[in-house]
C-alpha cells in the first residue's frame, strides 16, 4: 500500500508543474530522493587506530590510547561546509569494537579512554556541531566487533542492537546509517552469524526515515570499489534476492553498473579516502589527494547518476589536518566555479517530438518540473543558443521521481555544416554529467536513442569547466 501511495503521490506532484506521466516502478522513496539530491559527503573514520598507526585495530589496545588533545568537532563540520559536504558519516564503532560515545553496553569505550577523565562523548560532540553548522550527521556501526566476548553467539545480536538503540534513539535523527560486511572472528575465535532481519526491524521502528547502505542495501548499496568511482553505466535498481553483505554480495561489476531490469531502487554510493588509508597516519600527510583530484572522483561518482562518500581522518589531535583542509576547501572552489555560469540560458528548445511546450521546464532550474518525451526512441531535443560559446560538458537529469528509463543518447555539436557528435552515453540516472573536449557552437543536439520507455527529462545545463 505504501509503495501504491508512492507512485499516485508521484504522478499527482508531478502533473501540478508539466506533463502527465505514468511511473515506470521500481521507484525511489521520498527518503531515498532526498538522499540523492545529497550528492557528497564526508566519512570520518576515527578511534584507537588513529593512535597506533593500525588499518585495523585488533580489539585488545588499551582504551587510554585514545587522546586526542583538541577534539573540535565544529572544525569537522565547518570545513565540510566549506568543501559543499552536505553531511558527515562517523565510525562511531569500527572492527576494533571500539564505541566513540560511552556505551552501556561495552568496556571498550570513551568512557575508559584519558580523553576528558573519561566523560567525553564524540558522537555527541559531532551531533552538536552537525546541528549547529546545519549540515547532517550520520553513523557507520560496524556489526564486527574483536573486543566484545559475546561477539560470536547469540547473544551478541541482542548486545548489537541495544548499541544500535543508544545510537539511534539519543542523539537525534541521522541521515544515513552505513553497515559493511565484515565478519572475521571475535576475541573468542567465533564468527558471528548476523540477524540483519532484526537488525534493519529495530532500525526503522527508532528512525524510520533513515536510508541504509550496504552491499545489498536495503536502501542504498556499495559501488563495488572503494576508488571513488562508478561505471558510465549506472542503473538505481538491483535484484537482491539469494544474495547476502559480506562475502555472499552481488559481483562488483553487477554492483557497479546495477541491474537494468532489477525489482528493487537501490543506488550506488561510492566510497574513497582522502588519503591512501582509512585512518590516519603521519606518513601519508604529504599523500593527500589534490582538490583536482576530488574533483574528477566527483565527475565519476556523482556525474554517472551516484553520490560521493570521501573520507577525511582526523589527526591525532582531533583535527582535519591542514592538508587534508586545504585539498577539501579547494575541491569545494573548483566545484562551485565549474557549475556556477550555465551556458544555455536563454536558449530557445525545440524538438522532433510533438511534446514541445514543456521544453522549456529543462532550462528553468526547477527540480520540480520536466519535459515527458511522447515516444520511446530517437527522441531528440535541439537547443539554440543566443550566440556561439566554448564548451566541454552537458548535464542532463532524469525526473527520477518517475522512473529510471534512459538507456542511451548522443550529444552532438553544429560546426557550421552539420551536426557531429561529441559524446555518447548510456544511462542518465539522477545526473550524468558528461565531459568532452571543448568545442564552440551555438547549436546542441542531444538524441535519446534508446529508453526502457518514454524518458522524461528535468533538466538541461552547458558548462566550460576546468579539467586536468
Amino acid at each position: 500500500m505504501k509503495h501504491c501511495l508512492l507512485i499516485i503521490s508521484c504522478f499527482f506532484a508531478a502533473s501540478l508543474f508539466s506533463q502527465s506521466v505514468t511511473p515506470l516502478p521500481p521507484l525511489p522513496s521520498k527518503e531515498q530522493l532526498q538522499w540523492h539530491e545529497k550528492e557528497f559527503y564526508l566519512f570520518i573514520h576515527f578511534g584507537p587506530n588513529t593512535f597506533t598507526d593500525r588499518e585495523w585495530g585488533l580489539g585488545n589496545e588499551d582504551p587510554s590510547v585514545f587522546n586526542p588533545t583538541a577534539l573540535d568537532c565544529e572544525q569537522w563540520a565547518r570545513i565540510a561546509k566549506q568543501a559543499g559536504a552536505k553531511g558527515i558519516i562517523l565510525t562511531a564503532k569500527h572492527h576494533d569494537g571500539f564505541c566513540l560515545w560511552p556505551s552501556k553496553f561495552s568496556t571498550h569505550t570513551v568512557r575508559e579512554s584519558k580523553w576528558m577523565d573519561g566523560k567525553g562523548d564524540v558522537v555527541k560532540s559531532l551531533s552538536e556541531a552537525c546541528k549547529k553548522t546545519g549540515i547532517e550527521m550520520g553513523v557507520y556501526i560496524s556489526p564486527w566487533d574483536r573486543n566484545h566476548p559475546l561477539y560470536g553467539t547469540p547473544e551478541y545480536n541482542d548486545v548489537y542492537i541495544s548499541t544500535m538503540k543508544e545510537l539511534l534513539t539519543n542523539y537525534g535523527k541521522y541521515f544515513e546509517l552505513w553497515w559493511d560486511g565484515a565478519n572475521g572472528e571475535g576475541p573468542n575465535g567465533k564468527k558471528q552469524v548476523y540477524d540483519f532481519r532484526r537488525f534493519e526491524d529495530s532500525v526503522f521502528k527508532w528512525q524510520p526515515q533513515l536510508v541504509v547502505f550496504s552491499d545489498i542495501g536495503p536502501s542504498i548499496r556499495w559501488c563495488g570499489n572503494e576508488k571513488g568511482i562508478i561505471n558510465n553505466t549506472n542503473w538505481n535498481l538491483l535484484d537482491t534476492a539469494g544474495f547476502k553483505r559480506g562475502n555472499g554480495g552481488p559481483p562488483t561489476d553487477t554492483l557497479n553498473r546495477g541491474n537494468v531490469n532489477g525489482k528493487l531502487w537501490i543506488p550506488a554510493e561510492a566510497d574513497v579516502s582522502i588519503r591512501p588509508g582509512w585512518f590516519y597516519h603521519p606518513a601519508e600527510d604529504t599523500k593527500v589527494k589534490t582538490a583536482q583530484t576530488l574533483f574528477n572522483l566527483y565527475l565519476q561518482s556523482v556525474g554517472n547518476g551516484g553520490n560521493l562518500l570521501l573520507n577525511v581522518p582526523p589527526d591525532r589531535t582531533g583535527q582535519i589536518n591542514a592538508a587534508d583542509s586545504a585539498a577539501l576547501v579547494g575541491f569545494g572552489k573548483l566545484r562551485a566555479d565549474a557549475f556556477k555560469t550555465d551556458l544555455l540560458s536563454r536558449s530557445t528548445l525545440s524538438t522532433n517530438d510533438k511534446e514541445e511546450p514543456a521544453l522549456k521546464n529543462l532550462i528553468d532550474n526547477n527540480n520540480n518540473t520536466y519535459w515527458a518525451s511522447s515516444q520511446q526512441e530517437n527522441s531528440e531535443i535541439l537547443i539554440d543558443l543566443p550566440r556561439k560559446k566554448q564548451i566541454n560538458t552537458l548535464v542532463l537529469e532524469e525526473m527520477i521521481s518517475l522512473g529510471q528509463r534512459v538507456q542511451s543518447f548522443t550529444i552532438e555539436f553544429f560546426d557550421g555544416n552539420s551536426f557531429q557528435p561529441v559524446y555518447r552515453g548510456t544511462t542518465i540516472g539522477r545526473k550524468k554529467i558528461a565531459t568532452f573536449t571543448k568545442q564552440e557552437t551555438d547549436k546542441i543536439k542531444i538524441t535519446i536513442t534508446h529508453a526502457k520507455a518514454a524518458p522524461v527529462l528535468r533538466g538541461v545545463s552547458a558548462y566550460l569547466i576546468n579539467t586536468p
